[in-house]
């Protein structure tokens, strides 16, 4: 369950980050409905959390002393790439997240942890009292 919520929270999130940002922007699989633009959402919040999941984690262990080097300011250059990577992957099924440049993905991945980290963060009593 907590799975499907943190997907949840992430897809809001990245909704929100779409809305913010300029340069991020999600384009749905089928020039449809309401449902079309949310599956799409979903489906992107899925392949950014796999790619955050597997590839950022490994990143950041191998990477390690270099996070301490630079006070963890590498941080917003590995998350900007880890987004550009989702982006790269959703493109290859013709719809999903859109990246205009390097920068923008630094600044949308920035956007997308602080919404993720507030959306949590609200969403924390709601999921303690259903343990």
């Amino acid at each position: 369950m907590t799975l499907i919520v943190r997907l949840l929270i992430n897809a809001v999130a990245l909704w929100l980050t779409t809305l913010i940002v300029a340069g991020v922007r999600v384009v749905p699989f089928e020039p449809g409905g309401t449902l079309e633009i949310v599956l799409t959402y979903l489906l992107v919040a899925v392949i950014f959390g796999i790619v955050n999941g597997i590839i950022g984690n490994f990143i950041r262990i191998v990477a390690f002393p270099l996070y301490i080097l630079t006070l963890g300011l590498i941080s917003l250059i590995v998350n900007g790439l880890l987004l550009l990577l989702a982006a790269w992957l959703s493109s290859l099924f013709g719809f999903g997240l859109v990246v205009d440049g390097f920068w923008w993905g630094v600044l949308g991945a920035l956007v997308l942890g602080i919404l993720n980290s507030l959306i949590g963060i609200l969403l924390r009593p709601i999921m303690r009292s259903k343990r």
